[in-house]
């Protein structure tokens, strides 16, 4: 019910911070910059920066994205985008991590859904629940996402994380009974009750007829 979306290696050229004033900080982001930091592998972290252009055409802002930073022109180092600052949409900061190629990583790959479902053909409500789910492997084996298609779901179906194929080399880390998508059927309204006796009846008139003095 699934496939890969094979993850290629992309690059990014990046380069060293060696200004750190405020005024450097509004220069360097006036230009089209973004500060940045990377970290990880046992070394000291080390304050870098990014075209924006650049990052956007290598990762989607926000999202965990696999690929090689190359500083100052250097052999790639692989990482990880870890942490993305934002304000007004605007991205102030990049976190990166380095990681293994040798060694299995964690990351979220986005769910993309396909098809349509069986039960919406006959009045149902495909519900989608994750638009993300947790797997590990190797870097150089991760997807960029998995497709899942739908439609074998039919009304009262359900999707949950083990109904998944994975790419050979890939484990789930998610919960096996997460609930990705389901096919419901809509809620009829139920009919009021009947009001108790006839709300429009005129009141029967009292015994002995005519008003007290």
């Amino acid at each position: 019910m699934t496939a890969s979306t094979n993850q290629r290696t992309q690059y990014l050229d990046v380069s060293k911070r060696t200004e750190f004033t405020r005024s450097s900080l509004h220069r360097l982001r006036k230009n089209g910059g973004i500060p940045a930091s990377v970290y990880g592998g046992g070394t000291e972290a080390q304050s870098i920066y990014v075209d924006e252009k650049q990052l956007a055409r290598v990762a989607r802002t926000g999202r965990t994205e696999f690929f090689e930073l190359r500083i100052d022109g250097a052999q790639g180092i692989p990482v990880l985008i870890k942490d993305v600052q934002q304000r007004g949409g605007k991205v102030l900061h990049v976190d990166f991590q380095k990681v293994s190629k040798n060694k299995p990583i964690r990351v979220k790959v986005p769910l993309i859904y396909n098809g349509t479902a069986e039960g919406t053909k006959v009045g149902g409500i495909l519900q989608i629940q994750a638009t993300e789910l947790e797997i590990e492997g190797l870097p150089d084996d991760l997807p960029s996402g998995l497709e899942v298609d739908v439609s074998p779901l039919g009304t009262g179906d359900k999707l949950v994380a083990a109904g998944v194929q994975l790419p050979e080399g890939i484990s789930l880390i998610a919960l096996e009974d997460e609930l990705l998508a389901s096919v419901v059927l809509p809620r009829v309204a139920e009919p009021e009750a009947e009001a108790e006796g006839d709300a429009g009846a005129e009141p029967e008139a009292a015994e002995g007829g005519g008003e007290k003095e």
